[in-house]
């Protein structure tokens, strides 16, 4: 970390593109070091960037001063790791500004006795010489090769270590010991000891800047409006200044953005942006879409449709534009019908109405449908799909799944049914302007975190108009609980988990009452109805993981296959158990006999098709993958 930070330091006059990329590295790789350290800290399944910086735990860990430094680093890293070599200088200058304020916190927090560096001397920064010039695309793109390639060897010879009881004791005191620090140091720091003077231009700019918008544009910041705003006496006849104002290609007004200090609530410019967007809109003939901002929170206000709802960023040229059109050619949803040939059944035709009611007249931006497996939620899901496309309400689709298979599997179904729209996927690397995209979470988690290099652009975050997630469920959540944060798009969950089980999070990232998910179709219901089949318990006679093993009552035979088991030897004293109970062996599973049985029994015994010749489609549930792996091989040879 240390040699890192000072190539922020070292760049931060020379070249700023390589000061932010060094920035957002010190960062990621100090909140790894701190999420491994601090036990008050719940790590994130996936330990990206935007994953620890949006952990809950961390998040309230910080004062919101220090929270916009970080999040400062993070997207001007970034921008500067996809190649925007227009980072200014003094953006270089506030990256490095905005590190020494979280380093400075991190050592104050973490250290014995609280170390206070001093303030920020711009003087000290090495001076660039004269015939320096900036590190060409080649020379970065090289620098983050071999920093990756220096990560994952770190991460290779970590995973490597075996620490012994003494060793993780001695871990466990240190944490304990860190932990007294950090909170002995915290009561030493006062409420207003971190600036949050970093507002419009810092958060904001960049917030602009991800979003393909250059807020130093003529006209695109400080726009006067006149005769329109409330005067002295209360008439409307004064002027005003728009922050900032985003135009269409035709000079029409797309968005305004009203920013307010950062100490301010961003509701407070809710109805001075409001009287902006009047204003605009008697002047350009054309109602912007609003934004209000104090760089720690956005808030977005379709005026004329949605509710105000707060954002991650601002939307793109083109997406912007979109929203405007669609404000005349947006069809009604409770006239749209799905297709019958793609969802014919009664409840899929109930699922699609009470979705499209939940998305059109009740303006519900998130819904969660309950099927049981074998029901058709992946039909459902592109018959859905198939009624926004038509209405207007969606341009850009992303389905996401937890595995590969799933993500292929869908990604075939909707090429089956919906021949005549594009899809494609981020697994494999195939264009990415389909109007279906497709991906796993960790793969997607690494587009928006800036991370993922042969994706060519980031991810905005109104990028998608619907996100979809298949096998909805409270890992989903928990573990890439950032991807649904940073995008401003309709969410459609899908899950087989019954209503009573699905989980009060769940429940809360859809926006919905426990229990009461936007349509509900359960095993009991379609067992009833005939489409499924009640499941069928079969008992496969294995008696030593039903009973465990005495060696006594081994044959011979068996006695040498016991002897020869190394998992059935005292580690300490290293003589033979004389006995392996039934819970203990079925922790033991990678067992060649024990797995051949229970496929002989299954080949003997199981449903078969093609007049009896073939086994009919069949679910093995394993421990982990590896046992699965084991659980093919063994198949394969018999």
């Amino acid at each position: 970390m240390l040699q890192d930070a000072q190539q922020v330091e070292s760049y931060a006059l020379r070249d700023p593109r390589a000061a932010a990329i060094y920035a957002r590295r010190t960062l990621e790789l100090s909140l790894k070091w701190l999420f491994a350290h601090d036990t008050a800290l719940k790590a994130p399944y996936e330990k990206s960037l935007a994953a620890m910086i949006h952990e809950p735990t961390f998040a309230r860990n910080v004062k919101k001063g220090l929270f916009l430094d970080i999040k400062f680093i993070h997207r001007l890293g970034n921008i500067a790791v996809h190649g925007d070599n227009n980072i200014s200088a003094q953006e270089g200058l506030k990256v490095t500004v905005a590190l020494h304020q979280f380093s400075g916190w991190l050592a104050r927090v973490y250290t014995r006795g609280g170390a206070r560096p001093g303030p920020f001397q711009v003087s000290w920064l090495p001076k660039p010489l004269a015939d320096t010039a900036p590190l060409s695309v080649a020379e970065l793109e090289k620098i983050q090769a071999d920093l990756a390639a220096k990560d994952a060897a770190a991460v290779s010879a970590q995973q490597k270590l075996s620490q012994t009881e003494s060793e993780l004791a001695a871990l466990k005191e240190q944490l304990a010991l860190l932990q007294a620090v950090k909170e002995s140091n915290q009561k030493t720091i006062a409420s207003d000891e971190y600036s949050e003077a970093q507002t419009r231009e810092q958060m904001i700019d960049v917030m602009l800047r991800e979003a393909g918008w250059n807020p130093r544009a003529i006209n695109c910041e400080e726009y006067q409006v006149s005769n329109c705003m409330p005067a002295a006496d209360g008439e409307l006849g004064g002027t005003g200044y728009v922050d900032y104002v985003l135009w269409g290609k035709d000079n029409k007004p797309l968005a305004l953005v009203e920013a307010k200090r950062t100490r301010s609530d961003p509701q407070v410019g809710k109805r001075q942006a409001e009287l902006y967007a009047d204003c605009l809109q008697k002047q350009c003939g054309q109602r912007p879409i609003i934004y209000y901002s104090n760089g720690y929170t956005t808030w977005m206000w379709d005026d004329r449709f949605y509710p105000p709802r707060e954002v991650q960023g601002f939307a793109s040229r083109d997406e912007l534009q979109w929203k405007i059109n669609q404000r005349e050619g947006r069809r009604d949803l409770s006239l749209m019908q799905p297709k019958t040939e793609i969802t014919g059944r009664y409840y899929q035709m109930e699922a699609a109405a009470r979705v499209m009611q939940h998305f059109g007249s009740q303006r519900k931006r998130k819904s969660l449908v309950v099927m049981a497996t074998g029901t058709g939620k992946t039909r459902l899901s592109i018959a859905l799909v198939d009624m926004l496309l038509r209405a207007g309400w969606a341009r850009r689709i992303l389905f996401l799944a937890d595995r590969i298979a799933l993500v292929n599997q869908a990604k075939r179904a909707f090429n089956q049914h919906l021949p005549h729209v594009s899809v494609a996927s981020l697994l494999d690397r195939t264009q990415e302007d389909a109007r279906v995209l497709f991906s796993t979470y960790p793969t997607l988690l690494n587009c928006i975190d800036g991370t993922k290099k042969d994706h060519k652009e980031m991810f905005t975050v109104g990028h998608f108009d619907l996100i979809i997630i298949d096998e909805a469920h409270r890992s989903v959540y928990q573990k890439y609980g950032a991807i649904f944060d940073y995008f401003d798009s309709l969410l459609l969950g899908l899950t087989a988990t019954p209503r009573g089980e699905v989980d009060r999070n769940t429940y809360q990232l859809f926006e919905l009452d426990d229990h009461q998910p936007t349509y509900s179709y359960e095993l009991q219901q379609a067992v009833s109805d005939g489409f499924l089949v009640p499941p069928r318990a079969i008992s496969v006679p294995l008696k030593f993981q039903r009973e465990g093993i005495k060696y006594k009552d081994l044959s011979a035979e068996e006695q040498d296959e016991y002897e020869c088991q190394e998992a059935f030897y005292d580690q300490d004293s290293g003589e033979l158990k004389e006995e392996i109970g039934s819970s203990a062996l079925n922790q033991w599973l990678f067992n060649k006999d024990t797995v051949n049985k229970v496929l002989m029994h299954l080949m003997e015994n199981g449903i078969k098709v093609e007049g009896g010749d073939t086994l009919g489609k069949t679910i093995i549930f394993a421990k982990n993958k590896k046992h699965a792996e084991f659980i093919v091989e063994q198949f394969d040879l018999n």
